[in-house]
């Protein structure tokens, strides 16, 4: 008989609810604090309610990880329940110290076997990689399969995107004060990527038309080259244009798997609102 697997992965994978509860897959909350009230995502606070509660706050918004303290009960709660091994998923190291306190939790609990994962991005870029490992382990796939799987999905991730205001990024420590000058003296569209687990300027592009069909660029060669075979756009507060752009790169790849995700709370605190990205990997 094969290992019992359980996946666990953050809040800010914002992976549909449907997929949530098709795999069973475990989760720890993010929160954001917004005049002195903290809100856990997903429970307290969503996409549905966070701009307007934002709208009216006197001061900017803060975002606090788990504590090791979380992952431990839950990691004992799964090894109560039969599993052997947690493959536990989570946002970028390079922005936050969630995936560092689902190692410590792991090292804390014994009894069963924590693999954290540091997916090096966040939102469904990050969600891809959850559901996949999710479908494998339903598959009765064994471990190193499953983080194989994983890796060459991670290597293959394009992920890029154009925000409004880069001073979100820059006060919540996300983004060197002088690269967010860049964008609001110049009055410029940066494309933004992840690099090294870190979020950095990709390129300055003058006009948020032109920063589209930049990315659209980067992706038609990642079709050449194999590394894109399904994408989300993902969008802060702004699903018609996310609706639209979909539409268009349907047109324009139609071997391409689009869908449509968002931003919460946790990861729309730092990119602002009218924030869009564009990710893709293989399947």
């Amino acid at each position: 008989m094969g290992e019992k697997i359980a996946i666990v992965t953050d809040s800010t994978a914002y992976l549909p609810q449907a997929v949530i509860d098709k795999f069973e897959i475990y989760s720890v909350a993010l929160s954001v604090t917004i005049d002195g009230k903290s809100y856990v995502e997903n429970k307290d606070i969503d996409e549905s309610n966070f701009y307007g509660i934002v709208k009216a706050a006197k001061s900017f918004p803060t975002t606090s990880q788990p504590a090791p303290g979380d992952f431990v009960l839950l990691y004992e709660k799964l090894r109560d329940k039969g599993y052997d091994t947690v493959i536990s998923i989570h946002l970028s190291s390079g922005i936050s110290g969630t995936y560092q306190n689902a190692v410590s939790a792991g090292k804390m609990v014994e009894g069963v076997h924590v693999v954290a994962y540091d997916s090096e991005i966040a939102c469904m870029a990050m969600g891809m990689l959850v559901e996949k490992a999710a479908e494998l382990v339903a598959t009765k796939a064994e471990l190193g399969a499953v983080l194989r799987q994983l890796d060459a999905m991670r290597d293959a991730m394009g992920a890029y995107f154009i925000v409004d205001d880069l001073n979100h990024l820059a006060r919540g420590g996300r983004l060197s004060n002088a690269q967010a000058m860049i964008g609001s003296v110049l009055q410029i569209k940066p494309i933004l990527h992840f690099e090294e687990t870190k979020i950095v300027l990709f390129e300055k592009i003058r006009t948020q038309k032109k920063a589209f069909r930049r990315i659209e660029g980067l992706l038609t060669e990642a079709i050449k080259n194999g590394q894109a075979q399904q994408a989300y756009i993902v969008h802060g507060n702004c699903y018609e244009k996310a609706e639209t752009w979909r539409v268009e790169l349907k047109k324009a790849h139609p071997d391409v798997v689009f869908h449509i995700s968002y931003f919460g709370p946790v990861i729309a605190t730092h990119l602002g609102e009218g924030s869009l990205a564009l990710v893709w990997t293989i399947k």
